[in-house]
């Protein structure tokens, strides 16, 4: 049996045209029975550097008795000149989030997915305090069981006041040794309570990786 929340967490790779760009992570949310991936805005547009990839490709596992069979998903970004994510904004500005659906009728019948859910966002922000321990579980510089296509995690700890804006900007810090790769993982924390609603998940979602910081 694979753990739940190594099937909530995909590696992605940016695209443009068929020429690959850059790696990145990314998870599965479900809302009102529609499917997401969601990852770090930066992934799908970075103005700053110039990255502006057309298309994503994520892998699909297809075989619960193959837990190496895995697929390539593609997912285009752009419908026309639109962009077909939905980025993040809250009353401090633009967040580095963003979603974009998955057109769940077209995945395999056999797809082995297990999203985040509204039920795995934290409830209370006093359920969350500095210094909590957390996992980050992506891709980091690609590394992962390259042979069963599963994400490793890396062990943080909440670095400042959790609900409150650092410097005034959305998010939040954790401290722990990143790279690159992991921009777009899931930020979660063990449920040691009780886990009604959550299924299988026995996680909260914290919050997205976004970056290094070089201080």
């Amino acid at each position: 049996m694979i753990e739940s929340l190594l099937l909530a967490v995909t590696r992605v790779s940016t695209m443009s045209g068929q020429m690959p760009l850059t790696n990145a992570t990314g998870f599965f949310f479900e809302r009102d029975n529609r499917l997401f991936l969601v990852t770090s805005r930066h992934v799908v547009l970075d103005e700053a550097s110039n990255h502006r990839p057309d298309r994503l490709e994520i892998e699909l596992h297809v075989d619960a008795q193959n837990i190496g069979n895995v697929i390539q998903w593609s997912m285009p970004l752009y419908g026309g000149t639109q962009p077909r994510w939905r980025q993040c904004v809250d009353s401090g500005g633009a967040v580095d989030i963003v979603a974009v659906e998955i057109h769940r009728p077209a995945l395999p019948e056999t797809v082995l997915l297990s999203p985040f859910t509204p039920a795995h966002l934290v409830a209370e922000l006093d359920q969350v305090e500095v210094g909590t321990a957390v996992l980050i579980v992506g891709f980091p510089l690609g590394f992962h069981d390259n042979l069963h296509h599963l994400p490793v995690a890396r062990q943080a700890v909440i670095a400042s006041a959790f609900g409150i804006r650092f410097q005034g900007q959305g998010y939040f810090l954790t401290d722990a040794r990143m790279h690159r790769g992991t921009s777009g993982a899931p930020v979660v924390a063990r449920v040691t309570t009780e886990r009604s609603g959550r299924g299988d998940l026995a996680w909260m979602l914290l919050g997205v990786h976004a970056a290094r910081m070089d201080v």
